[in-house]
């Protein structure tokens, strides 16, 4: 009798600790499986869910259509432009000094005059005593052919003469003396008692000077 009840303890005992073996937590320990029963005999696993499958959300901002655009090119204004320079008016010419004119006759003479100086080598034209062409440079007679001084007056002009006597061309001639007159010529050789002037000032005389008009030569 006594062996019986010791093995009906024996037997319940074994059937507690078969139940308690299960986890009251309600899960197996470390996040496990559970064996749960099942009512048609079976068993089923059941997992817990994983915190990487929780849906992430992530925010992103749209770009800001400020930083996209470009900026507008600015357009140089029209007043940056440099003015132009305005252009320096030339300087006046100083009168001529009527003081350095050595013909006493040419500037006292009314109308128009010229005056010869022989030994500066310069001619003038003169209008009622103030001079309004020159001092030019002007070559006159060598030695043995000088040029005479005095007061003489325009006897004659000849646009083309050549001289018959020296075989030469004297443009723009203007005589106040007998074979002796104001024309072009070489400014570096004398002459044989004309007036040697260069071309632009023998026209500048031929177109003055009128017959009857005052030449004077002075040494």
């Amino acid at each position: 009798m006594k062996k019986f009840l010791v093995g009906v303890t024996a037997l319940a005992t074994a059937l507690m600790l078969t139940a308690c073996s299960g986890n009251a937590g309600g899960g197996a320990p470390g996040g496990g499986a559970v064996a749960q029963g099942d009512p048609a005999g079976g068993t089923t696993t059941t997992s817990a869910p994983s915190s990487s499958s929780a849906a992430s959300t992530t925010s992103s901002r749209p770009p800001s259509s400020s930083s996209s655009q470009p900026k507008p090119k600015l357009t140089p204004s029209s007043s940056s432009k440099p003015k132009p320079k305005p252009t320096p008016k030339p300087a006046a010419k100083p009168a001529a000094n009527v003081a350095d004119v050595p013909c006493k006759a040419a500037l006292a003479s009314p109308g128009v005059s010229a005056c010869v100086d022989l030994s500066a080598l310069k001619t003038w034209l003169l209008q009622d005593g103030k001079v309004i062409y020159g001092p030019v440079k002007q070559l006159p007679g060598k030695k043995g052919h000088a040029t005479p001084t005095g007061v003489f007056h325009v006897s004659a002009k000849v646009k083309n003469y050549h001289s018959k006597q020296f075989d030469a061309p004297m443009p723009n001639s203007v005589f106040f003396l007998p074979g002796i007159a104001f024309h072009t010529g070489s400014l570096s050789v004398y002459s044989h008692g004309c007036i040697h002037l260069s071309a632009a000032a023998s026209q500048k005389y031929f177109t003055t000077l009128q017959n009857g008009d005052v030449v004077q030569v002075v040494a």
